[in-house]
């Protein structure tokens, strides 16, 4: 007998998902480790944790991989090294917000892929988010501090493809459990890694600890809550519970170690969200319809 959809459930075990993500911010911070380093040993803790668990309940950790899941896994695995090496280089509220500027990315992708037509709304949305990404390279940046910006941009454009390619293997291979590339996307950060992250990786026994917590709850138990969750949302309500990740990850780094978000880089932030949640939840007006490209 199949169970009917919970929504306060599933927001429940969204916003469980989301508080876990949210504590990548300092843990990457406090951590005397490379960003490779941490990325490497995250994932690979990450992929054995979901295959286990997944193992037990009886799926296929690693069924057959198909063009579209490689690249979903490919997607996927950009977003992980590039949003560590941003945390390392820039403010943790600079790389998480800049990350969730995936939709602006979206907006494009998705309709030149299914051809359908772009909005004004759309468009809107997107002027929105890029005048909200360029308040944060405003004031004095060091080289660091830009370096890791443009991370937090790149990881937001892989986080935009991994979300279309994950659509499209749901639609096309409905039969197919998206969280086989999930693991397949964590084992490929753990091999793109392991060259320069093995090279001089000593942790000491705290190390270890705050990794194998990184790599258990904060990715691996996390994406299983998620994954859960979304079982009784929908793909709207998921994403706006998930943006809790972008709202308390600069907080607990403010808590842990005092690291404040430059007020323009704050406002930019609270700019992309409120974007993300007016495009998100404001049901479509009749607007111009501009065709798209291809």
């Amino acid at each position: 007998m199949t169970r009917s959809p919970d929504p306060t459930r599933g927001a429940l075990l969204v916003a469980l998902g989301a508080l876990l993500w949210s504590s990548s911010g300092l843990f990457i911070k406090v951590l005397p480790l490379g960003a490779l380093q941490i990325a490497f040993a995250r994932s690979l803790v990450a992929a054995l944790t979901i295959a286990v668990v997944v193992k037990i309940r009886g799926g296929n950790s690693f069924p057959r991989p198909t063009a579209l899941s490689l690249s979903c896994a490919l997607a996927y695995a950009g977003v992980l090294i590039l949003f560590v090496a941003a945390t390392k280089l820039t403010t943790a509220a600079n790389a998480i917000f800049l990350q969730f500027s995936a939709p602006i990315y979206l907006v494009f992708l998705e309709p030149w892929v299914t051809r359908r037509a772009l909005h004004g709304r759309d468009l809107l949305a997107v002027g929105l988010c890029v005048g909200a990404m360029g308040l944060f390279f405003v004031g004095r940046l060091g080289a660091g501090t830009l370096a890791g910006n443009l991370l937090g941009v790149a990881a937001g454009f892989c986080l935009a493809l991994f979300s279309l390619t994950l659509k499209l293997q749901r639609e096309r291979h409905p039969g197919t459990d998206p969280i086989s590339a999930i693991i397949l996307g964590n084992l490929l950060v753990a091999g793109i890694c392991a060259p320069l992250a093995l090279h001089g990786f000593h942790p000491t026994l705290v190390q270890t600890s705050a990794l194998l917590y990184l790599g258990v709850f904060q990715i691996g138990v996390a994406y299983l809550l998620f994954n859960a969750g979304m079982r009784h949302l929908s793909a709207t309500a998921a994403v706006v519970t998930g943006t809790l990740e972008a709202v308390l990850n600069p907080v607990w780094v403010f808590l842990g170690i005092g690291e404040r978000p430059s007020p323009w880089a704050l406002v930019g932030g609270l700019m992309i969200l409120a974007t993300i949640g007016w495009y998100t939840l404001v049901p479509t007006t009749r607007t111009v319809r501009l065709r798209s490209s291809g």
